[in-house]
């Protein structure tokens, strides 16, 4: 998610123009509608809040947003249909940053470079954006120099864990006692969590139901850790690319397309090691994940039921946990960094798969109606308004207000977040993604089922990519 939404995510937004002249006035305001879709979430839906309360055109133009409201499951396949339609809908579009190579080569989104050269204002956004997000949310070819989006909700993945177990004192000695490690409770505790640290939380943490827990006794089964093991959307793969990365390992690079090759990287010894690695700590998780379905909701509800210690998860899907209406543990939980792979310099490594959401522009829009579309991303992307966002659940993409002394405090994982982003990376931007994607959720599937070994899984997404890329020229 992006889903990462993924969480864990596609802001649209669709500028019908009607224009209401007054032929006797010197001075001609029109009424513009900006018709947005965007996934139906907490960060569109401050956006459409905070724009109808605050936003008022420089052009003197009454300008209205309204926002065409989609359920996550069916977003792409809304925003697809409508694109390849031909029926022009939108004008701007929320989309999840491995969607824009597909929609680019389609002829849909519109390159802003021109528009980015000619307006200091855009051009001092683009300065004050983080580069992780720059590179992720705007460019194709990715990596490239041209420029086709703005951020609408950057998103990292955090720890959330359990204050009253990991900070419990009877705990933290019984842990140091069985693995002479710590206990992580604090920020900084949590900064030296390796994945050898984590994997023993899990180890730990698995108590029957009835069994001592913290002050109490756990009232299911419980379990220590958890992450995305899902074959659905990008689940899986948001999830075992970190580790892949960590390892040394590594994707098709379509950056250096054609002489980028799939087969003998992707199924690299050190893609094997990190894939295993994630197989390996998938065992403590809570059963369900042998089913395939342990996708970021999964774990979400699983940790507001109180039936996990800790849980690897996007930021964009945190704010539920804080609330006591539907998590049991509201006021018992704390955020951190994820953990990381130690390296010989004991240093930590959380490369990591970026989440969120740019927006971005569609190229039938009129001048009239691009400067409009500009103007809102401008309004956006000023510091005020992203300040607003970061204090009602949503994260900047401005590296000003993240510098902010107070920024850590509007969030409990603002902090995490900010620190962790310097280590983000993304899958393709190519249009075939979706066909590697599919498959590789597939393969990966397998070995979380117990179908393959980790290496024949790594072995069959590197022979399909090599065939397919080959097929369609970007592979030589």
């Amino acid at each position: 998610m992006k889903s990462k939404f993924s969480i864990a995510s596609v802001l649209a937004a669709s500028v019908v123009a009607g224009a209401l002249t007054v032929a006797s006035a010197p001075a001609v305001s029109k009424d513009i509608v900006l018709n947005m879709a965007g996934p139906d979430w907490g960060p569109t839906r401050f956006l459409q809040e905070y724009f109808n309360k605050t936003y008022k055109a420089k052009s003197g133009n009454n300008v209205k947003l309204v926002f065409d409201f989609i359920p996550w499951p069916s977003f792409y396949d809304r925003v697809a249909a409508s694109l390849t339609s031909g029926e022009k809908k939108y004008q701007m579009i929320i989309s999840d940053s491995q969607w824009i190579g597909t929609f680019i080569e389609g002829g849909h989104f519109m390159k802003l470079n021109k528009y980015i050269d000619a307006d200091p204002e855009l051009q001092a956004i683009m300065k004050d954006i983080h580069p992780a997000m720059t590179e992720n949310y705007s460019t194709y070819p990715h990596k490239s120099k041209n420029y086709y989006g703005f951020p609408q909700f950057p998103d990292t993945k955090v720890t959330w864990f359990r204050n009253d177990l990991f900070c419990h004192e009877g705990e933290r000695a019984d842990f140091k006692a069985k693995f002479d490690q710590v206990l992580p409770c604090s920020y900084d505790e949590w900064k030296n969590t390796d994945w050898d640290v984590w994997a023993n939380v899990g180890k730990f943490f698995r108590r029957d139901k009835g069994a001592k827990l913290g002050d109490g006794v756990a009232e299911n089964d419980f379990y220590g850790v958890a992450y995305q093991a899902g074959k659905v959307g990008d689940f899986s793969s948001m999830q075992i690319l970190a580790f892949i990365w960590q390892h040394g390992g590594d994707i098709w690079d379509e950056a250096n397309a054609p002489n980028a090759q799939a087969e003998g990287v992707v199924n690299s010894a050190a893609a094997v090691e990190g894939f295993q690695h994630y197989l390996d700590i998938l065992k403590y998780a809570p059963p369900v994940h042998k089913t395939g379905q342990m996708g970021i909701f999964a774990i979400q509800e699983l940790f507001m039921q109180g039936k996990v210690a800790a849980i690897i998860d996007w930021a964009g899907v945190a704010p539920p946990a804080l609330d006591p209406k539907v998590s049991k543990y509201a006021d018992k939980t704390g955020f951190a960094m994820t953990p990381g792979l130690r390296k010989s310099d004991g240093s930590i490594d959380r490369t990591d798969n970026i989440g969120g959401q740019p927006f971005v522009l569609t190229t039938w829009n009129s001048e009239e109606v691009t400067k409009e579309a500009l103007e809102v991303v401008k309004w956006w992307m000023s510091k005020d308004v992203q300040i607003e966002f970061s204090k009602n659940g949503g994260e900047p993409g401005l590296m000003s207000v993240m510098n902010m002394p107070e920024y850590n405090d509007f969030l409990p994982w603002n902090r995490a977040h900010a620190e962790l982003l310097q280590y983000q990376k993304d899958v393709w931007h190519t249009p075939e993604m979706f066909e590697m994607l599919t498959q590789q959720q597939e393969e990966f599937d397998k070995a979380i089922t117990g179908q393959k070994t980790a290496k024949e899984a790594m072995d069959a997404i590197a022979k399909f990519q090599q065939e397919l890329l080959v097929e369609v020229g970007k592979i030589k």
